[in-house]
């Protein structure tokens, strides 16, 4: 199974040197069959540009995250996409987070497919999203804005040889 892990530029650089992502549970995002009912028009492809969108929205929270514990983090989302065993993927009830998945065993970088990243121009978005996240949560329709702007940024496609060189940037 496809799964999207949110990560940030700190953890991927853990995870380079650890050999893989964990340990487990990690949380992350797929097309689960909640998502498929509800967004029963769209096609693999849509449904997977949706599960990326939430884990580049828990990046972001990640990010928030790593700041408020005093890491330096550059404000760059990034999400691992990685093929999993379906058995160790379990998919909740998550009516907020339709394509939330538990996975229940660490990632190994050998399961790693992509790496996708902001791009260095969605920097100043992304820092103003971070700022603006307690405030969103909180109900705040203008620092909503400002979180969904940040969300309105691509992210960039990598292949695993290119993780290096992300992580040198």
């Amino acid at each position: 199974m496809r799964v999207y892990l949110p990560c940030t530029l700190p953890a991927l650089t853990k995870a380079v040197q650890q050999g893989g992502l964990g340990p487990a549970p990690l949380t992350g995002y797929a097309v689960t069959p909640a998502l498929t009912e509800w967004y029963a028009s769209g096609d693999t492809e849509e449904l997977e540009y949706v599960a990326l969108g939430d884990a580049a929205r828990a990046s972001l929270r990640m990010l928030a995250a790593d700041r408020a514990d005093g890491v330096e983090a550059a404000p760059r989302r990034v999400v691992v996409v990685a093929e999993v065993p379906d058995g160790s993927v379990s998919a909740g009830a998550d009516l907020e987070e339709r394509a939330r998945v538990r996975v229940t065993e660490a990632v190994p970088m050998t399961k790693v497919a992509a790496v996708h990243i902001d791009d260095l121009g969605a920097a100043p978005d992304i820092e103003a999203a971070i700022a603006a996240l307690p405030a969103s949560d909180d109900g705040d329709d203008d620092a909503r804005f400002i979180v969904d702007g940040a969300e309105a940024h691509e992210l960039m496609w990598y292949a695993t040889q290119e993780i290096p060189d992300l992580l040198g940037s």
